[in-house]
């Protein structure tokens, strides 16, 4: 059963046109910058920001080409996905694909966050809602 696996909200997606701009937003908002870091994507970056405040995680990301291009293009509906702590990674990924949800990603993909990086896969809900599990990978 999948919820033995789940235990918490990990953080909340935030797709952004200007990341300094929203870094000095949300700073002045009162929240605590605790990771940034610049993930490749072709020949550019994608600038990756957390911050927090009273232990909820806003991860906001600057995208590159079309992607980009279609963020600054949305009027609402600028979150893109809600992302839920996982104890065990591939086996909450085994049993999303036993409940017969399609998965975005064939496999858990590992990313270099936070101190010994993470592992995400996404699916959607009934409403096309990108869902994130993730697993902080133990020190």
């Amino acid at each position: 059963m999948i919820s033995t696996y789940l235990t918490g909200l990990s953080h909340l997606g935030l797709p952004v046109t200007d990341i300094e701009r929203s870094r000095a937003f949300y700073r002045a908002l009162g929240f605590e910058e605790v990771m940034q870091t610049d993930l490749r994507a072709g020949d550019e970056s994608v600038h990756v920001c957390m911050m927090s405040m009273g232990g909820f995680i806003l991860e906001m990301y600057q995208l590159v080409g079309e992607e980009g291009a279609e963020i600054a293009r949305r009027g609402d509906g600028h979150i893109d996905h809600v992302a839920l702590d996982v104890s065990d990674i591939d086996a909450s990924f085994s049993a999303v694909r036993a409940m017969g949800l399609e998965t975005l990603q064939d496999a858990p993909v590992y990313l270099p966050f936070w101190e010994r990086g993470i592992r995400y896969f996404i699916f959607r809900g009934p409403d096309g809602e990108k869902i994130e599990f993730c697993q902080r990978l133990p020190a």
